[in-house]
């Protein structure tokens, strides 16, 4: 793997170099882990004139959460606890004769980056911007193993709750239980926070779940993901509960699901962003719910679960090809209740058989 960091800080090196930086200072922890291997608490990454540097508060941890650090990549730790490995980092540019450097000031705050500029006065500071970003945006085979073992996670997760008794449990205790069972299964935790909603709360994006109890009749939606050395992907589905579907609910999970087929089908290299959307967008549109509809079709995943590109109305650019997303349309009807679905897919070419479906957990409307 050292060849493979090493492989990113190059490539980073000479965006950097082009815009006129010699030297780069990576403070976002995701960007971080992207180009070091790991993110202890507190690290920066120092591209250098001469030397790259991964800058620790403090002797790195052998937590699976924060990856391991590059071999071919020297650590620094700082000699005296609670300073700010940014500013330690900005002074070793100057040790290294650079001039310039290209900071992450979308994710600094103001005063570290004025500490920053008080203790290297000389050194001029550029914006690096989103680069380290769209560096992630395409994955190499391993980042989509890793994504791949994580949806394997979930998947056996959720089936196995899906074989437990479910009425008059309660949204918080079901999402408690997936959680567990993430870890259970491998997992270094969940992707974020589980939800699980289930009558009039279900098919809302985001729900945090709450004491209501499941009941015969209900809709079930649950939205979990697993994180599996740092890759983070995201599975949603929805279930009935208890007796056999209403009209309603049979109606409302098939255009949900019609939506989200042809957000999947249309994940074709070179596709726009906003035509991905558009495809789930009109199936819902079309039979009156635009007002019910989220703001997003879906979005990147990776080392974090909510990453570039955004499937969204406005949204700019084009598909590449092992690109991992999430298709999840769904519609929500205030006191009723909805319908949520949600895969996460690798675009591939059609010569390669299309896009790579890594949760596959059934999305037939079970009654439970």
């Amino acid at each position: 793997m050292s060849e493979v960091y090493a492989n990113r800080r190059s490539r980073l090196r000479d965006r950097c170099n082009a815009a006129g930086a010699p030297a780069a200072l990576v403070s976002r922890p995701a960007n971080v882990r992207y180009l070091a291997g790991a993110a202890p608490r507190g690290a920066v990454l120092l591209l250098g004139r001469r030397e790259d540097l991964l800058v620790c508060a403090g002797p790195p941890g052998d937590r699976p959460t924060e990856g391991r650090p590059d071999d071919g990549l020297r650590l620094h730790v700082l000699a005296s606890p609670g300073g700010d490995a940014a500013v330690a980092a900005a002074d070793l540019a100057v040790g290294q004769d650079a001039d310039g450097l290209a900071v992450e000031e979308h994710h600094l705050t103001v005063t570290r980056h004025r500490a920053i500029a008080s203790v290297a006065p000389g050194l001029r500071l550029v914006d690096l911007g989103g680069a380290v970003e769209q560096l992630r945006v395409v994955k190499d085979e391993e980042e989509i193993s890793c994504l791949r073992i994580g949806a394997e996670i979930a998947d056996q997760a959720l089936g196995e709750l899906l074989e437990s008794i479910l009425v008059g449990r309660t949204e918080r205790h079901l999402a408690l239980e997936l959680e567990r069972r993430l870890v259970d299964h491998g997992a270094d935790g969940p992707a974020f926070p589980t939800s699980v909603a289930t009558g009039p709360h279900a098919g809302r994006r985001g729900h945090r779940p709450t004491d209501r109890r499941v009941e015969e009749g209900d809709f079930l939606s649950v939205c979990l993901g697993a994180t599996y050395r740092g890759y983070r992907c995201e599975i949603g589905r929805t279930f009935v509960i208890g007796t056999s579907p209403a009209d309603w609910q049979i109606e409302l999970y098939d255009l949900v699901f019609g939506a989200q087929r042809a957000g999947r089908e249309a994940l074709v290299p070179g596709t726009a962003y906003r035509d991905v959307d558009r495809a789930a967008r009109q199936v819902l549109d079309s039979a009156g719910y635009a007002e019910s509809l989220p703001p997003l079709t879906g979005h990147g995943v990776g080392l974090e679960i909510d990453e570039d590109p955004q499937l969204a109305p406005a949204a700019m650019g084009k598909l590449d090809a092992c690109v991992p997303v999430t298709v999840e349309p769904g519609v929500h009807l205030p006191g009723r209740g909805g319908v949520r679905i949600d895969d996460t897919l690798v675009v591939r070419p059609e010569a390669d058989g299309g896009p790579e479906l890594l949760t596959i957990t059934t999305k037939e409307l079970l009654a439970l």
